[in-house]
């Protein structure tokens, strides 16, 4: 079955019944929220969690004339929430700004001792112009593979889920066998064993695609009729991409102008040389790129839940300046917010690249017990990130639509998942994990870019391979951050249509029929998901 949302805007959606095929009885109810009657015996919504405000609508009086999102989307009484999250925010921002023009000056002022290209720099202590080159390259192969692969769910919505799945295990079974024939064995293993979980996992979703597939089409199909999504992720993935330059400038410099040892930068600038600054530079570097770019994807996220809020509740006539009312929200009233939940996943996804690193610094050295050991924290990490990342998705969603502050509207998220099942429904849609396994897809490549870089070049600093586990986890850490941030969008859609179809069911019966029938049709547990 086709369907085609940008025919709400042309007038194509009226008051019917959405026919039977076979999966239920009778239109569903379309009772207002709060009035609704709790089935399965579930219990009312306690204090502190009901409906979201009443919406109002996106016409004027004259049934032409458009209001705005902010008039749409009123937020009684508006103000800066979580503003203590904002301004430490703003406060490491500076910070990062701050050691970036320390490391530079007394990087420049080594340029003949660290060298102008990739074969000509002295430094033998530490990363050099050599290693800048090499991140030049991968946030080269970053921005294609992110850009390349948007595109591809575009245009090829239907068969992005099969697509991503299978260059994924292709791609991890040539780089295995590579690193096995190269005797890189322990990298070699790593993947192997990544290769099957992959395998398994896209076994056991295959029965999901269906439904995945048809939410997928749906937000391509309204991203290509509303608003300016495709935009937002263009202008996010190269704002993405310069940050990543300047963290990789950044942490080549803290080396250069830091690392001691044989080193004329200790001699410019502010402060001495020595092991403990260098390490504990660039664990600040690192962190404030990981909340910089954490915030930034938020940011976008909210902005484009403004977009599909403003379709899933006004098809008809949506609220004019959607994303630029949301984005104003997201950069006001909601900065704090954003910055309080990016703080979180910065913290749990900077302990996922520590663990990460010493892992492959373990492999380096031979050391199985400890790879595995470590490769097991790692997952630990990874499963507390995924449930983080799984709640603040809807979290946004909702923040943007209607301006709480960070923790009640997790709160007030997480109980409405529960309580009105939608949690089914999310499990059974696969677009955020086929969007990070994408997102894996690119890093692993840049990662392998950094890998054979290394390889080749031989440089000084590396003749018994010990920045290899750093250089090449930077390089994984560069290709997911961008991609991650260029596929923010398209779960995005997925996300808010999620969230407001669980706030108001009855919108989605509605003003949109031909969508509820669709989704039954692939997944007719949808009624019990979305029940009023």
């Amino acid at each position: 079955m086709s369907y085609n949302p940008s025919g709400a805007a042309n007038g194509y959606y009226h008051q019917q019944q959405p026919q039977q095929g076979g999966y239920y009885q009778q239109q569903p109810p379309q009772q207002p929220y709060g009035q609704q009657q709790q089935p399965y015996g579930q219990p009312p919504p306690q204090q502190g969690y009901g409906g979201p405000p009443p919406q109002q609508q996106a016409y004027a009086t004259d049934g032409h004339e458009k209001t705005t999102f902010d008039q749409t989307f009123k937020v009684e009484k508006p103000k800066y929430n979580d503003l203590w999250a904002g301004i430490l925010f703003l406060l490491v921002c500076a910070g990062f700004v701050v050691v970036s023009a320390f490391s530079l000056q007394g990087y420049s002022a080594a340029k003949r001792f660290n060298g102008g290209g990739i074969y000509d720099g002295a430094q033998a202590v530490g990363l050099n112009t050599n290693t800048i080159v090499l991140f030049l390259f991968v946030l080269c192969v970053a921005l294609v593979f992110s850009y390349a692969y948007v595109w591809c769910a575009r245009l090829f919505p239907k068969q992005f889920i099969w697509i991503t799945g299978i260059l994924n295990i292709v791609f991890g079974l040539v780089t295995a066998i590579y690193m096995l024939a190269r005797h890189y064995y322990s990298g070699g293993i790593v993947f192997l064993i990544f290769v099957a979980f992959l395998i398994f996992a896209f076994i056991t979703w295959i029965p999901r695609i269906p439904f995945s597939a048809l939410m997928l089409k749906t937000s391509v199909d309204v991203s290509k009729s509303y608003g300016h999504v495709y935009l937002v992720s263009f202008l996010g993935g190269l704002l993405a991409t310069a940050l990543a330059a300047w963290y990789s400038i950044t942490f080549v410099a803290v080396y250069a102008k830091y690392q001691p040892g044989q080193n004329p930068a200790c001699r410019e600038g502010v402060g001495g040389c020595s092991s403990g600054k260098v390490t504990g530079l660039l664990v600040f570097v690192t962190f404030a790129m990981y909340w910089i770019s954490e915030w930034l994807k938020n940011t976008i996220h909210t902005s484009i839940s403004g977009v599909y809020g403003s379709w899933y509740f006004h098809p008809h006539a949506p609220p004019s300046g959607a994303t630029r009312g949301a984005l104003k929200r997201s950069l006001t009233y909601s900065f704090g917010s954003i910055s309080l939940g990016s703080l979180v996943v910065a913290i749990i996804n900077f302990l996922r690249q520590v663990c990460s690193m010493a892992q492959r610094q373990e492999a380096a050295d031979g050391n199985i017990l400890g790879t595995i050991m470590f490769c097991i924290l790692g997952c630990f990490i990874g499963l507390l990130d995924w449930a983080v990342q799984f709640l603040n998705r809807y979290a946004f969603s909702y923040i943007a639509l209607y301006g709480k502050a960070y923790i009640p509207a997790a709160k007030d998220t997480w109980n409405m998942i529960k309580q009105r099942g939608i949690d089914a429904l999310v499990n059974e849609c696969l677009i955020g994990p086929v969007l990070s396994m994408g997102a894996t897809f690119v890093a692993y490549a840049c990662a392998l870019m950094a890998y054979l870089y290394m390889v080749f070049t031989h440089p000084a600093y590396n003749a018994d391979g010990t920045y290899t586990p750093v250089v090449v986890a930077i390089s994984f850490v560069i290709g997911l951050q961008i991609c991650n941030i260029f596929t923010t969008p398209i779960s995005s859609g997925i996300d808010t249509i999620f969230v407001a179809a669980a706030w108001q069911p009855e919108v989605l019966y509605r003003e949109h029929p031909e969508l509820y029938q669709a989704m039954v049709q692939v997944y007719p547990q949808v009624q019990q998901a979305i029940h009023p």
